[in-house]
């Protein structure tokens, strides 16, 4: 699971400036570990800069070492994803789940997540292309991730080209 981009090197002892790509963005507090490609980076200190995070990793301690990280991605297993609230979920959990109607007629599979300001949009591939499915309580009407599927009310021109 991704949580965070490298942008840049910040100074000259090591530090990076971070993209945050996480809704929990403690996970960069100090003592906290994500991964590049598998290899461990462990927090040492972190603090917000313009809507971004400028972080030093324990084992980064030059400018050199810190571009080394430019452009890279922070990851953590899946298994360490922090819980969710009931009804909600991660998007790597909903992607690739099959769309039903609630008179049970498939749509399709979630390709990809829309994030947009109100609320998500799942990009549903289907045999005539791609949908639209607004993740508004008035048309997803159920996600059953254990089953593999989400369940839609087909409002009048959902499903329409």
């Amino acid at each position: 699971m991704t949580v965070g981009r490298v942008l840049a090197p910040w100074g000259l002892k090591g530090e990076v400036k971070v993209e945050v790509l996480t809704d929990f963005p403690q996970r960069f507090t100090p003592g906290q570990r994500v991964y590049i490609q598998g290899t461990p980076l462990d927090v040492e200190r972190s603090r917000p800069h313009k809507r971004k995070l400028v972080v030093k990793f324990t084992a980064v301690d030059s400018v050199e070492a810190a571009q080394e990280l430019r452009g890279r991605f922070l990851e953590i297993p899946r298994s360490e994803a922090w819980p969710l609230p009931p009804g909600a979920y991660y998007h790597f959990e909903l992607i690739g789940l099959e769309v039903w109607t609630t008179q049970g007629e498939s749509v399709g599979k979630i390709a990809d997540i829309l994030v947009t300001g109100s609320n998500d949009v799942y990009v549903v591939k289907c045999p005539a292309g791609e949908v639209l499915i607004p993740a508004i309580e008035d048309v997803v009407k159920a996600v059953e991730p254990d089953q593999g599927r989400v369940i839609i009310e087909a409002i009048e021109g959902l499903l329409e080209k």
